[in-house]
């Protein structure tokens, strides 16, 4: 009798298939530093900057909120680590020494824009959060391109300036720029009806004019004619 049962508790215990196995619920990843942050961003992009809290931040991340504090000081922490991982620049895809510097400043700032563009939350977040590791890498690329061009050191804190304000300001005024085309074209005839109180905008068709990328590039060309050496 004791051989046989051994033999039915050996049976017992060998392994079954894996799909006959029954359902278990993953569990899921270990909470990091990297997946707040990542977790953050997603939740900016959905609800911008009021709608994020450290309650709906420990949601989505199927956590407790005491459990972030771990890796995160506060909120204000967040943002600084969310802001920051978005404006990551990683340069051309083939980074070779030229001498193109208005090709360089070109892709590094439409670069920004574009980035910016992607988190439009992050426009709003950056005058008071312009010390994260990402953000002062591309000030620093900016400026020496600037330096190495022939900008005098004297003038590079204006052209700095000046390059960021023209930046943040394309960039808020495309996001927050939100007319349909029947908004447009309202517009633009209401524009025709007081043509000869507006001529130039009118004669123009400022309001019909949506080609943001272009007018942003041709614009930083006005700007980097100003800097340029002689």
């Amino acid at each position: 009798m004791a051989a046989k049962r051994t033999g039915a508790r050996s049976k017992r215990s060998q392994p079954t298939s894996e799909w006959l196995q029954p359902m278990q619920a993953r569990s899921e990843p270990p909470l990091s530093r990297e997946r707040i942050v990542a977790t953050a961003v997603e939740l900016l992009d959905a609800q911008g900057v009021d709608g994020l809290t450290m309650r709906r931040l420990a949601d989505r991340l199927s956590s407790g909120v005491m459990s972030l504090y771990w890796h995160v000081d506060n909120k204000e922490d967040v943002f600084d680590l969310a802001l920051d991982s978005v404006l990551e620049y990683r340069g051309p895809p083939q980074m070779v020494e030229s001498q193109d510097w208005r090709g360089e400043v070109v892709h590094m700032l439409e670069d920004w824009r574009a980035s910016m563009l992607r988190h439009p939350w992050s426009a709003s977040l950056l005058p008071r959060r312009a010390l994260g590791p990402n953000m002062l890498s591309r000030l620093e690329l900016l400026s020496k391109t600037l330096s190495g061009a022939g900008v005098a050191d004297a003038d590079l804190n204006v052209a700095i300036w000046s390059l960021w304000n023209y930046v943040m300001g394309a960039t808020i005024t495309r996001a927050s720029f939100d007319l349909s085309d029947d908004d447009r074209v309202a517009a633009q005839q209401r524009l025709t009806r007081l043509s000869e109180r507006y001529p130039t905008i009118e004669r123009s068709r400022l309001l019909l004019d949506n080609d943001w990328d272009g007018a942003f590039r041709k614009g930083l060309g006005f700007l980097l004619d100003g800097l340029s050496p002689g």
